[in-house]
């Protein structure tokens, strides 16, 4: 029998059962959520190639077990796979748009907020299925 393997060692998703899930109130739960929104969503944080949950947790005055079990509660995903879906989206509309076309695959992952190539590559291809070169050839062909 032989190992399957994937493409940038991504691993399957686990369902993690924390107690510490329960024990956060349905109306703060609710406060939370708007506010990573806000802050994710709206104010584009997921940019910041140094934005953690910890980070997040400080300015909401709260800590990263409640900001966890919101995430995981209301977006059924982590914090890291919360902020690199973003930024594969971004980085999605960036690299068909025609104002964009003379940066790299690598700038556009950078400007979106990756720390490096291999970040984004491992995660493009967990949210698309492909790589990014396989999309913005197959997207821009299409025109």
């Amino acid at each position: 029998m032989t190992k399957r393997t994937t493409p940038y060692n991504i691993k399957e998703k686990q369902d993690k059962n924390a107690p510490y899930r329960s024990l956060i109130r349905a109306e703060l739960a609710d406060e939370l959520y708007e506010k990573i929104l806000n802050i994710i969503v709206i104010q584009k944080r997921y940019r910041n190639k140094d934005f953690s949950a910890k980070e997040l947790a400080k300015e909401l005055n709260t800590n990263t077990r409640y900001i966890s079990a919101v995430i995981n509660s209301r977006f059924n995903t982590n914090f890291s796979c919360l902020i690199n879906e973003y930024r594969v989206k971004e980085a999605l509309h960036r690299m068909t748009d025609k104002r964009y076309l003379d940066m790299t695959i690598e700038e556009i992952g950078t400007l979106v907020g990756f720390a490096n190539r291999q970040s984004f590559y491992a995660s493009f291809y967990r949210v698309m299925n492909e790589t990014p070169n396989g999309y913005r050839k197959r997207h821009l062909a299409a025109r």
